[in-house]
């Protein structure tokens, strides 16, 4: 069987700003067609990363190859096949949103057609709003619409939805699926577990500079799954102890929780059934990427409110 073509692969990178180590030898690759997501807390090393594959940082050694090319020694080329979203990316307030695109059209040799853009991500209603009247979705998809002109085959997404309120934040999700299904591969980085979850087909969580896990969400997910944790509440006492799949029950007045594996939800509910009870506002939860980033993640020197690192994250990221 014929391997998948690697889009983008990143060997033994390493980066230090001063006494500070960014990126410590970060190793990964991207197959064609995939979204490949890069998870970290601020100041994790994300977006220094994610920079040097695009050629704005110098990395201070490792390889990265971006369908062959490296970055440093093949900038122009690189320029025609890889789009780039940065974080803190802004335009002029005075450019308008068509404006933009014919503008950074004239970059590329062979660029997308601006109005075919403006169509596809929703955007023709705007085409002659100035850039600082947009709001945050609207930028967002101008970000995106950028990125895209020059009909890149790798586009580079950096917290694309940080500040977007839920409803921009899924129609955002939505044009990044839109966009691979056009044929982009998409490296994006955030740290939204929800977003990773929803959008990503493999992840590499960075911590402390380093890759501390690469796998699929759900592969993240099943190294702390821990069963099921199911909570209600019960109109009066009842013992839950010794059923199928139940390892511990407390309870707190009226309020229940049981934890145990998956035997333990159709045990317990046919328990409550046989003495005549009804398990009131039952929830049942389950491990999440969340528990998997917390458990990667758990250290007292990445904690978010460290001051090192807030001093640090403006060149660091």
């Amino acid at each position: 069987m014929t391997a998948t073509p690697k889009v983008l692969e990143v060997t033994n990178l390493h980066k230090r700003y001063g006494e500070r180590v960014a990126v410590d030898d970060v190793t990964f690759s991207v197959e064609r067609g995939e979204i490949f997501g890069i998870l970290g807390r601020n100041g994790a090393g994300k977006t220094t990363t994610v920079e040097c594959v695009g050629g704005l940082r110098t990395p201070d050694r490792g390889d990265i190859r971006v369908l062959g090319l490296d970055p440093q020694r093949d900038r122009d080329r690189l320029r025609r096949i890889l789009g780039m979203q940065l974080q803190e990316s802004s335009l002029q307030d005075r450019i308008t949103v068509r404006e933009a695109l014919q503008l950074f059209a004239s970059f590329y040799p062979n660029p997308a057609r601006p109005e075919q853009l403006l169509d596809d991500l929703g955007l023709a209603g705007s085409a002659k709003t100035a850039y600082a009247k947009l709001s945050g979705g609207q930028k967002q998809r101008l970000s995106i619409a950028l990125a895209l002109v020059g009909n890149p085959r790798l586009a580079i997404l950096d917290e694309l939805t940080t500040g977007l309120d839920p409803q921009a934040r899924r129609d955002t999700w939505q044009l990044i699926s839109d966009v691979r299904a056009r044929g982009v591969t998409i490296l994006l980085v955030t740290h939204f577990m929800d977003e990773a979850e929803r959008l990503c087909d493999r992840v590499a969580v960075i911590h402390d500079g380093r890759v501390a896990a690469l796998d699929t969400p759900a592969g993240l997910t099943a190294r702390v799954a821990t069963g099921q944790v199911l909570t209600f509440r019960v109109a009066r006492p009842v013992s839950l102890d010794g059923l199928p799949g139940v390892e511990a029950v407390t309870t707190d007045g009226e309020q229940v929780t049981v934890r145990g594996g998956e035997e333990a939800l159709p045990a317990v509910v046919a328990e409550l059934a046989r003495q005549g009870l009804a398990p009131i506002g039952l929830r049942v939860e389950q491990s999440t990427l969340d528990d998997a980033f917390v458990q990667l993640t758990a250290d007292s020197s990445t904690a978010d409110s460290s001051t090192a690192d807030s001093a640090a994250e403006g060149a660091i990221r």
